[in-house]
């Protein structure tokens, strides 16, 4: 009886990492490529750190030069202000 009890127990086990592995497999995927867009935060609104502040949130200004926000890839460089890199 040991025998067929591991046998099933690794049979099972097996199934459930293979379909793990499938669920994260199939989340990656729709996890759109995100990319920082430079200069075109509002005031409070960053992201995170900038050249001046330590946190998320802290922009002093809107627009100002060194904050960014996390955009869909391909997006940023469509926004009139937006750039992939600090200005």
């Amino acid at each position: 009886m040991k025998d067929t009890s591991a046998v099933t127990t690794t049979a099972l086990a097996s199934l459930v990492l293979l379909a793990s592995a499938t669920i994260t497999a199939t989340a990656q995927a729709d996890v759109p490529q995100m990319e920082k867009c430079y200069g075109i935060v509002k005031a409070g609104k960053n992201d995170c750190q900038t050249n001046s502040n330590a946190c998320a949130g802290t922009a002093k200004k809107d627009g100002q030069k060194d904050a960014w926000l996390y955009l869909p890839k391909g997006s940023c460089e469509k926004i009139v202000g937006g750039s992939l890199a600090k200005k």
